[in-house]
């Protein structure tokens, strides 16, 4: 990927403007976000991924804010940059979520938050509905076997600690598959407050659900519907590690 850096004192202008106040902002809100992004020592932002603003490229977008690739003093991280017109009026809510998850070895790691920004650790990698697509034709079943059994580990100990993703059943855009490692991202509708369902989410959308499913089957053939529904059920009503490992067992990871 190929990354050059524009530094942040160029964004109180277009086309650059557009990203750090998305979608609008006054000319002062884009001063005050400079400002609060020079406390948090961000030199400069990138334009790479495959989300675009116009015609500016970027890692991604949801309804709380814009995902860039930026410099930490010489270090590449992953910032998320709130939205102007997002129903949240803080990032430190969703921090707090990270910072949570973090404690199990879980999510991109968070180095720092402010009002608007949140500074984390960038996953080089790709969203698991592409790298699933690029796997189609190698025959490769052992990498994703791998890769889905960490993700399926990642949702056990979250559930564990009684902290729901919310996300899961769209997982295409919630897991990283990176180089160094995969992992769940985006905690930004998560909540500690709900019923828990991160393994059966992601083992229905893996297994299950129609898009990622047909490609996953493409791959290595998936044990029959029935059985994998019959031990989510079980693991629904008891989430021990006795009943995890049987949905393993029953996925062969």
């Amino acid at each position: 990927m190929a990354q050059s850096f524009i530094p942040i004192k160029k964004f109180i202008k277009e086309p650059y403007s557009k990203i750090l106040g998305y979608p609008k902002a006054s000319s002062r809100q884009l001063q005050s976000r400079i400002f609060e992004l020079e406390k948090l020592k961000i030199k400069s932002i990138s334009f790479v991924g495959q989300t675009t603003i116009g015609s500016l490229q970027i890692l991604g977008k949801g309804y709380v804010g814009v995902v860039v690739l930026a410099k930490k003093g010489n270090n590449v991280i992953a910032l998320k940059i709130r939205r102007t017109d997002s129903q949240r009026s803080e990032m430190q809510s969703e921090a707090k979520l990270l910072r949570l998850v973090n404690t199990v070895n879980v999510g991109p790691k968070l180095y720092d938050v402010s009002k608007n920004f949140l500074v984390m650790e960038y996953l080089d990698g790709d969203k698991i509905g592409d790298w699933i697509q690029y796997l189609q034709g190698t025959g490769s079943s052992k990498k994703l076997k791998l890769v889905v059994r960490t993700i399926l580990e990642d949702c056990y100990r979250l559930d564990q600690m009684g902290f729901d993703h919310g996300e899961l059943s769209s997982i295409s855009k919630h897991v990283i598959v990176g180089k160094s490692r995969s992992t769940l991202i985006d905690f930004e509708s998560s909540s500690v407050n709900r019923r828990v369902s991160n393994v059966t989410s992601v083992t229905q959308a893996i297994f299950i659900g129609s898009g990622i499913a047909k490609k996953v089957q493409r791959v290595y053939k998936i044990p029959p519907k029935q059985k994998i529904i019959d031990v989510l059920r079980i693991y629904k009503q008891e989430q021990t590690r006795r009943s995890f490992d049987d949905i393993l067992m029953i996925l062969k990871l």
